[in-house]
């Protein structure tokens, strides 16, 4: 058993963004009692997004995901307990059971378990070749297996499957995107820029198939070779990657009887209803005063922000979440920067020209400025991220005049 006595201090499970953000920002606020820092990966915490895309294309390596060398651990009084699994919390005795049968004892408690993939309920997703990508042991057999691929086959056009495709197209392969949606990227952004998404893929030889559903994996000696539609089609593989979401990690909070729904209930400090308890990240839901609704939100800039903010609130310097979501994604040449919630849009403004591949869309609500998404135009992103921080919404025919200058908006 490992016990703190009255040195008790504060216990991290999950440690991606959320879990290392919070940890390090601990230490920024002065919080000078132990933190222990627990993973069930193997590896020191690391950028996952960059799996996706520059690690496939040897761009960057293991050790470069880093977030920090194993010193800066030691130097901050952090105690890293890697590749083990918290099982239970029992809040009335103040300790996480762990799966070596290690009870750590905490003060106070930050839930950043994140999500997993969400798997995909069809015979044959066993064979080898058929892979989900959300961590760095999932990308290492992928970037084995792509290297000799030449038919691959993603299943789900989110953000995650648009990048792979594009990351395999880069290194020459066929490749073929199946959606059970009518458009890609669908929860995420306006018709327009999915057709725009479309025809950009599309351009660069990926064939896109929407409105369909994968009724089996087929293989032959234990290897994928190609994916049987509903339809009736079957498509070649020798590679397929899954992305149809993922599901938020809240079992532990909900075998200790703490408030779930789709995410971890928590206040604008990432506190649960228990006052020692906390969450951050993909598995936490809140309601934010930009939103006026509660909303779980799977970003970087999310994950990071809800463990600085939970880090304060421990730390006794409390700083609520009100950050405006921002997101990112790289596909070709093309960066795509987010800013805001499109949900429940009813009006679209465009800033710039689609077809010179530099433009900007302003998505209105009620005549309400709610979220912007601009492609290759850094410009109009950061002055979007001002305008909707301050709550200020430009008109629309001033966004649609692409002379007038939106920085006169801002005091």
């Amino acid at each position: 058993m490992t016990r703190y006595g009255d040195r008790a201090g504060v216990v991290i499970i999950g440690a991606g963004h959320a879990g290392y953000q919070t940890a390090e920002s601990l230490r920024q606020e002065g919080y000078e009692k132990p933190i222990i820092l627990i993973s069930d990966e193997p590896h020191l915490p690391y950028h996952r997004p960059p799996l996706s895309k520059n690690y496939l294309l040897g761009e960057t390596d293991e050790e470069r995901l880093r977030f920090r060398s194993l010193d800066y651990y030691s130097e901050q009084g952090i105690d890293l307990l890697l590749g083990v699994k918290a099982l239970r919390i029992d809040r009335e005795n103040g300790y996480v059971l762990l799966d070596d049968d290690r009870e750590i004892f905490y003060a106070d408690l930050v839930l950043a378990t994140g999500a997993r993939v969400r798997r995909l309920s069809v015979p044959g997703t066993q064979y080898k070749g058929v892979y989900y990508l959300r961590a760095l042991d999932d990308i290492k057999p992928i970037e084995t297996c792509l290297k000799s691929a030449r038919n691959v086959v993603v299943i789900g056009a989110g953000f995650i499957g648009l990048e792979f495709a594009a990351v395999a197209r880069k290194l020459k392969k066929s490749v073929t995107i199946l959606e059970v949606s009518s458009r890609v990227l669908a929860r995420a952004v306006s018709p327009d820029l999915s057709k725009y998404f479309s025809i950009l893929h599309q351009s660069e030889g990926v064939e896109i198939v929407c409105e369909v559903e994968v009724s089996e994996i087929i293989g032959d000696h234990k290897h994928v070779t190609a994916v049987m539609c509903t339809n009736g089609k079957k498509y070649n593989a020798d590679i397929v990657v899954i992305g149809v979401g993922v599901i938020p990690n809240i079992e532990l909070a909900e075998g200790a009887g703490i408030n779930c729904n789709n995410g971890i209930f928590t206040d604008e400090h990432g506190r649960t209803e228990d006052a020692h308890i906390y969450a951050a990240g993909d598995c936490a839901a809140y309601q934010p005063p930009f939103a006026g609704k509660l909303v779980r939100l799977e970003s970087v800039q999310n994950a990071n922000d809800q463990g600085r903010s939970a880090a304060a609130a421990i730390a006794n310097q409390p700083k609520p979440y009100e950050s405006i979501p921002w997101f990112w994604s790289i596909q070709y040449n093309i960066r795509l920067q987010m800013v805001g919630l499109y949900d429940g849009c009813d009006q679209t403004v465009i800033r710039g020209h689609m077809d010179t591949n530099k433009f900007a869309l302003f998505h209105y609500r009620e005549d309400q400025l709610r979220a912007v998404h601009a492609v290759n135009r850094p410009a109009d992103y950061i002055i979007s991220r001002k305008l909707l921080t301050a709550g200020v919404s430009p008109r629309p025919e001033q966004v649609g005049d692409g002379t007038y200058d939106l920085k006169k908006l801002i005091a």
